[in-house]
């Protein structure tokens, strides 16, 4: 179980010695404070959680101000923007 002190403080060493125990506390909401020869270097902090879906009445609450779109500029759109080609410097 891993135990840090009321700040939260962790060693360079301990992140590297023990990295899977830190990681799962951040996984649990827990946040450190990364230190190296005595100075703060960095934070691990949880990444907040996104939600995966929007419940219907506040999609149309929010659609309801939305600025109306014209299909035609919108297909336009999407024509011109599959007919450019990749700019991936991975993609060989």
């Amino acid at each position: 179980m891993l135990v840090v002190s009321a700040q939260h403080e962790i060693t360079q060493r301990d992140l590297r010695n023990r990295s899977r125990e830190i990681m799962d506390a951040v996984q649990n909401g827990q946040s450190f404070t990364v230190t190296r020869d005595g100075n703060r270097i960095g934070e691990l902090i949880p990444l907040r959680r996104r939600r995966r879906f929007v419940p219907r009445g506040e999609f149309a609450a929010m659609s309801h101000t939305a600025p109306d779109i014209s299909l035609d500029a919108f297909r336009s759109d999407q024509a011109a923007t599959a007919e450019q080609e990749a700019d991936d410097p991975y993609a060989r």
